[in-house]
């Protein structure tokens, strides 16, 4: 994971378009002080470096029924198995993130359920068949924080 350069046009630009992914271009380029195009071509430069991963909409799990959110720390029988284990839990469509990990366990994972009984049988049918030793289970009741990296925190380091 390669640092990138970003050079003060790149920060203003990020920091504009995450507070707001909606925001016209043009609007960008008249707060930065630069042409549409400009504006368009760094945006097409943070894209190609990855530092930008697309736009998307985001759904409130909980508006569309998903009451439960848990995180769940697998320890798994055979930790050879990892990369097996990721495809097959790319197919459940209630996980929505997986992280390698330090410590005890072998990978973290961010799980949204219609309810607890949901959860349960989330756990019960759908991990527990992937070769798990045991889970951990912890049950967020909500999220204090929840955003992105601040691109004025990447300024403040320089």
């Amino acid at each position: 994971m390669a640092h990138q350069t970003l050079d003060k046009l790149d920060k203003k630009i990020l920091q504009l378009i995450s507070e707001d992914a909606r925001v016209p271009f043009l609007e960008v380029a008249r707060v930065c002080n630069v042409s549409g195009a400009a504006i368009h071509q760094r945006i097409q430069k943070l894209t190609s470096m990855g530092v930008l991963k697309g736009s998307k909409f985001i759904i409130d799990p909980e508006k569309i029924g998903y009451e439960a959110c848990a995180y769940v720390g697998l320890y798994l029988k055979d930790p050879e198995s990892f990369d097996e284990v990721v495809e097959k839990l790319k197919n459940i469509p209630e996980v929505v993130e997986c992280h390698y990990t330090t410590g005890g366990m072998d990978m973290f994972i961010k799980i949204y359920a219609r309810n607890n009984h949901h959860l349960l049988n989330i756990i019960h049918d759908k991990l527990q068949p992937l070769g798990l030793q045991r889970s951990e289970t912890i049950i967020s009741f909500n999220a204090a924080i929840d955003r992105q990296i601040s691109v004025t925190a990447v300024n403040a380091e320089e």
